[in-house]
């Protein structure tokens, strides 16, 4: 399995892991890719929530993914704070589409 940032959540990530606690986050996906909830709208994203200290997983940070099956895949898109937004916007799930559409095209 192989995952691959996009340019937005390679510039995100540090702001919520630290090394420790993404190398957890991606054992996590390694065992269960598919556990996310599908995102309507969004060509297949999934959204999985991830607990951060002191808040556990209801306060905790999201993360956008793809997971290509054939490929083997999981394209990590963007993460963010329940706190900082609570769902994507009608807008963003359209990006969000098209940028999965371009991933299942390998473009």
């Amino acid at each position: 399995m192989i995952f691959i940032e996009s340019k937005i959540f390679e510039k995100l990530r540090d702001n919520y892991f630290d090394e420790e606690s993404y190398r957890a986050f991606q054992n996590f996906l390694l065992e269960q890719p598919n556990l996310g909830d599908t995102i309507s709208g969004t060509g297949g994203l999934k959204k999985v929530r991830w607990s951060v200290k002191g808040k556990g997983k209801r306060g905790g940070i999201r993360i956008i993914y793809l997971y290509v099956t054939d490929k083997e895949h999981i394209h990590l898109l963007t993460v963010y704070a329940k706190n900082e937004m609570t769902d994507l916007t009608q807008n963003e799930k359209k990006i969000l589409k098209n940028i999965a559409e371009e991933i299942k095209n390998g473009q």
